[in-house]
């Protein structure tokens, strides 16, 4: 059974999926997701919504780059010739912060409804043009600028274009931006070489710094063949990786490595963001990345991360496009690959080790294999690893540091994945709906969700309240008495405080019973001055503020019952601290000689007696949503 065919014949509706992904988005079995609570997904259901990321990449200037003819035949060389034909693309950051929102840096997948999917090695080479079979990207590392650049650049920057082991790429540009055409041998290498390292540091090895580069990579081009010989693909990707990983952290607002290539990919894949095009684009030319370039057509402009998430979120099957470099619609002519990208592809199947200097990230096909269009069976446990960092230490060689990762790179070949016939994708969705986060944002608002649950613990405190304990053994009444006080600590936890009415006499309650106050909200009358004359006030409006000095304000809906059995500490300084986003006071000031604190004797002693209200005036949950106005005593 295919993926499509399974959500066709499910069982379960789409409304009692989401009934219940409202209150459980999951995972259900947490062994995959073990970091779902660090997980931005984890924030945005909490209600911290966070803005769209800020994308670093630096595309913009690198047309003003003036290359020679021999300057371009050394970048063909050093395996660059098409990444440097890359156009500068509009980033979208919305779309990219939602996609980054269901990045899982546990598997380095997108874990999206219909299933698992990433960018893999075939992405890379299909779209950039880079290598994804040869050594691994690692070098030794730097914590100064002025000799390495001394010696495969001629020259080093001020200090004030440096930091550390990195350089501005301003200064690059500036300085090696025009290699004279009488230029010696050297001086055009050097040229070359600054060419090559602002090229990396602006696409796929941008940081978040903004606007500089590590030198590091400086060495790898001090032989142009060499250079040709490295998987800068397979470095590209797990740059890319871990920036996705340490972007879908709650505590993260920016993102770097190589956008193009990710909204490329999701331009291919997905039909959410994808953009129509001013012209009818065919397959003729390499790489695939410049299908996206010129002008776009659509609506963008009011597409927000929320606008993107709930796409994400009711994403369906016929959205998704597996397979776009092949197929029947728009296929792409194997004549415009060029035949050492097509000998590598093979590898976009290897479960292995990418490598980028420390950055050391798992490449999963097995976790997609629809991408590859084959039938997605359930994938092996993802086997933890160390994700090391350079740290401070300049002149180390990575190398001696990562003997298993460099040994699984070296094995790559020796673990591709393949194809099984005849299987039942349906069991893959029941296993993956159970290891997945199926929803970001949240199907019902969290204001309607707090007020469903108030009513929830409201009800249990009412039934606790109201069951009569004649006949009980102790045992039992201890066992009521315990629900009751948990259902009010709970609704006291819930709500911020607790809820008590003054009743000042029978005749009042009775009178109040018949009509509800309403708690007027902020802004919806003027704040009383000191100067103000009495006359101004309605004669109402002493006893509300009497009132209000001893209500505290709790759900917008309705407030709940308490009982008569209330320890006099909660009553003589009731709290007025309230969730602004979810409440609003009645009344900013009222007078204080109208507030009533306790006799002076004893300033813990209430003035008035405490009424209850009548959990049965109050509603039950299933009204709760409806109400709109305060039930009060006085």
């Amino acid at each position: 059974m295919k993926s499509e065919d399974y959500y066709t014949a499910s069982n379960v509706t789409y409304s009692n999926a989401m009934e219940f992904y409202a209150t459980n988005p999951g995972p259900v079995d947490e062994s995959i997701l073990y970091d779902q609570d660090k997980h931005v997904s984890a924030a945005i259901w909490e209600g911290q919504e966070r803005s769209a990321l800020r994308c670093h990449e630096h595309t913009s200037k690198l047309d003003r780059w003036l290359l020679t003819e021999k300057q371009i035949e050394l970048v063909k060389r050093a395996g660059f010739g098409y990444l440097r034909l890359i156009p500068a693309i509009s980033l979208d950051n919305p779309l990219i912060s939602a996609l980054v929102e269901r990045w899982r840096k546990e598997t380095n997948t997108f874990h999206m409804t219909v299933g698992e999917m990433t960018v893999t090695l075939e992405d890379v080479a299909y779209m950039l043009g880079l290598r994804i079979d040869g050594e691994p990207v690692i070098g030794v590392t730097y914590t100064a600028c002025d000799s390495v650049c001394v010696k495969y650049l001629g020259k080093s920057p001020d200090s004030k274009y440096t930091s550390g082991g990195m350089v501005k790429l301003s200064w690059l540009k500036e300085s090696f931006s025009e290699c004279p055409e009488d230029a010696s041998i050297e001086d055009v290498e050097r040229h070359t070489r600054a060419y090559l390292l602002y090229l990396v540091g602006s696409t796929i090895f941008s940081t978040t710094t903004g606007n500089k580069v590590p030198v590091m990579y400086l060495p790898l081009f001090e032989n142009f063949d060499e250079a040709g010989k490295y998987a800068w693909g397979a470095a590209a990707l797990s740059f890319l990786y871990r920036a996705l990983g340490n972007a879908s952290l709650r505590s993260q607002s920016t993102i770097s490595g190589c956008l193009t290539l990710l909204q490329c990919w999701s331009y291919y894949h997905l039909t959410v963001g994808r953009p129509n095009l001013q012209h009818n684009p065919t397959h003729d030319c390499f790489p695939f990345v410049l299908k996206w370039k010129g002008k776009h057509i659509g609506p963008t402009s009011n597409r927000d991360v929320i606008f993107y998430r709930k796409a994400l979120d009711s994403l369906k099957p016929s959205d998704v496009t597996w397979c776009p470099y092949v197929g029947t619609v728009n296929p792409i002519s194997q004549t415009v690959i060029p035949e050492s990208i097509l000998n590598q592809l093979i590898l976009g199947r290897s479960k292995t080790m990418l490598i980028c200097f420390d950055k050391a990230e798992r490449h999963l096909p097995d976790r997609c294999l629809r991408q590859f269009g084959m039938h997605q069976t359930i994938p092996e446990e993802v086997q933890r690893w160390e994700r090391k960092t350079r740290g401070v230490d300049g002149g180390v060689d990575l190398s001696g540091k990562m003997e298993s990762e460099l040994n699984e790179w070296a094995n790559r070949r020796f673990h591709i994945v393949e194809a099984e016939e005849d299987l039942d994708e349906g069991e893959y969705m029941n296993w993956y709906l159970r290891i997945t986060r199926r929803l970001v944002g949240r199907p019902i608002p969290i204001s309607s969700e707090f007020q469903r649950m108030t009513a929830t613990l409201r009800d249990i405190a009412h039934a606790a309240d109201i069951v009569s304990t004649q006949g009980m053994d102790d045992q039992q009444i201890q066992f009521v008495t315990k629900i009751r006080y948990l259902a009010h600590e709970g609704l006291r936890d819930h709500v911020g405080s607790s809820t008590v009415a003054v009743d000042n006499s029978v005749n009042e309650v009775e009178k109040r019973s018949r009509g509800k106050e309403r708690v007027r909200r902020r802004g919806a009358t003027k704040r009383r001055r000191k100067d103000d004359p009495d006359e101004y006030y309605p004669p109402s409006m002493h006893a509300q503020s009497r009132l209000y000095s001893s209500v505290i304000i709790t759900d917008e809906a309705q407030l709940y019952h308490v009982p008569s059995e209330v320890d006099h500490e909660h009553l003589c300084i009731p709290s007025n601290e309230v969730n602004g986003s979810e409440y609003q006071p009645g009344i900013e000031e009222v007078d204080e000689d109208q507030i009533s604190h306790g006799s002076e004797e004893n300033p813990c002693e209430p003035l008035a007696t405490v009424g209850v209200i009548e959990q049965s005036s109050l509603g039950s949950s299933e009204g709760v949503a409806h109400q709109n106005d305060f039930t009060v005593t006085a």
